[in-house]
C-alpha cells in the first residue's frame, strides 16, 4: 500500500471540505472543483461531446473518450459516483481518461440526471437509456461493458439487470468500484468501520433523502443489493477499500451473485479508502486498480467477439 501517497491525498483532502449544510448545488461544484483538476491520460484523441436521449425523452450530456489504438468496435460505457445527488462529466474526466488507456476500447463518459430535481428511478432510467443508445449506434452488445464507482457502480449492475428483464442483449462484463448498493445501511460495516475519511452514516441518509424522498430503500427498482433474481448476468468484478463502510455489502453482493451461478468476485484492497481511483495519476493503487479493471473488460470483450465471430 502506498500510505504515504494516500495520506497526503487525505491530508489535502481534510482541508477542502464541502461547505456545513451544503446544498445540493453548493456540494455539486465543490465536488467538481476538488477533481475536475486531476490531469488527463496522455495521448488521448480529442474528446467527443454527444447528446444522448435520456429516460425522460430529453437529452442528456456525454463524452467519448479513447485512444489512437482504441478498437472502435468497444466500449464502456461509465456512470460516474456522487449519490445521485452530485457528480459530472468534469469530476470522472480524468478517470476515465486512464480508464481508456487501459482497457483498448472507448469510453462513454454518461451525465445521467441528479436529485433531489430528479428522484428516483431517474439515474437509472438514465443509465438504461445509455446503454440503449449504444446498442441503437451499432454497437454489439459482447462489445460493450458497463462500469461505474460508488453509485455508478449501483446504476451499472441495475442497467444490466433491466436490460436482461426487457429482454436486450446483454453487455459482456460489469465493473464496480466502490459500489453504493445496500441504500438501508443493514451490512457490519456500516457499524464497524470507523475511519471512512468519505462516506458517514449521515452523508448516506442524505443522499437517501435527495434521490429516494419515498423512503423505500429497500426497492429492487433502484438497487440490485434487494433483487432476488440475480441469474444469467455477464462476469462481475468489484472492488472496494478495507476502509469503507461500503465494503461488506459489496462482499454480500458477490456472494449472491455467485450462489446465482455468475462468474463475481468481490477484492478488498486493504487500506484504500471510497472510490480511491478518483485519485488516479496521484496515487499508485488507483491506477492499478483502473488498469486491472480494463484488463479484466477487454478480456470479456475479446472473447465475446472472437465467440461471435466463430
Amino acid at each position: 500500500m502506498s500510505a504515504p501517497q494516500l495520506e497526503a491525498i487525505l491530508q489535502m483532502a481534510a482541508q477542502n471540505l464541502p461547505p456545513a449544510q451544503a446544498t445540493p448545488a453548493q456540494l455539486r461544484a465543490w465536488f467538481d472543483a476538488s477533481n475536475s483538476q486531476m490531469p488527463l491520460a496522455q495521448g488521448l484523441l480529442p474528446i467527443e461531446t454527444l447528446r444522448l436521449p435520456n429516460g425522460a425523452s430529453g437529452t442528456m450530456a456525454a463524452e467519448l473518450l479513447s485512444t489512437p489504438q482504441a478498437d472502435p468496435r468497444k466500449l464502456v460505457i461509465y456512470y460516474h459516483a456522487g449519490g445521485f445527488v452530485f457528480g459530472s462529466l468534469a469530476s470522472h474526466r480524468s478517470l476515465c481518461s486512464y480508464l481508456a488507456q487501459f482497457c483498448g476500447a472507448r469510453v462513454l463518459n454518461v451525465d445521467y440526471r441528479l436529485a433531489p430535481e430528479h428522484p428516483a428511478p431517474a439515474a437509472h432510467d438514465d443509465a438504461l437509456a445509455a446503454y440503449q443508445w449504444a446498442l441503437d449506434q451499432g454497437y454489439d452488445a459482447s462489445a460493450i461493458a458497463l462500469m461505474g464507482d460508488s453509485a455508478g457502480g449501483n446504476l451499472a449492475l441495475c442497467t444490466a439487470l433491466r436490460a436482461r428483464d426487457q429482454g436486450l442483449p446483454l453487455p459482456a462484463a460489469i465493473v464496480a468500484l466502490s459500489p453504493a448498493l445496500d441504500l438501508a445501511r443493514e451490512g457490519e460495516s456500516h457499524r464497524t468501520v470507523a475511519d471512512d475519511p468519505f462516506i458517514t452514516p449521515e452523508l448516506m441518509g442524505f443522499f437517501n433523502a435527495m434521490y429516494v424522498p419515498d423512503g423505500n430503500v429497500r426497492s429492487p427498482a433502484i438497487t440490485p443489493f434487494y433483487r432476488t433474481d440475480l441469474q444469467g448476468l455477464p462476469p462481475v468484478r468489484l472492488q472496494v477499500g478495507s476502509r469503507e463502510i461500503l465494503r461488506d455489502d459489496a462482499l454480500t453482493f458477490a456472494a449472491r451473485l455467485k450462489v446465482a451461478g455468475v462468474d463475481a468476485e468481490c477484492t478488498v484492497w486493504e487500506g484504500m479508502v471510497h472510490c480511491w481511483q478518483l485519485f488516479a495519476p496521484a496515487l499508485d493503487e488507483a491506477l492499478v486498480s483502473l488498469e486491472l479493471a480494463g484488463r479484466f473488460i477487454a478480456q470479456h470483450q475479446r472473447n465475446a467477439l472472437h465467440s461471435a465471430a466463430a
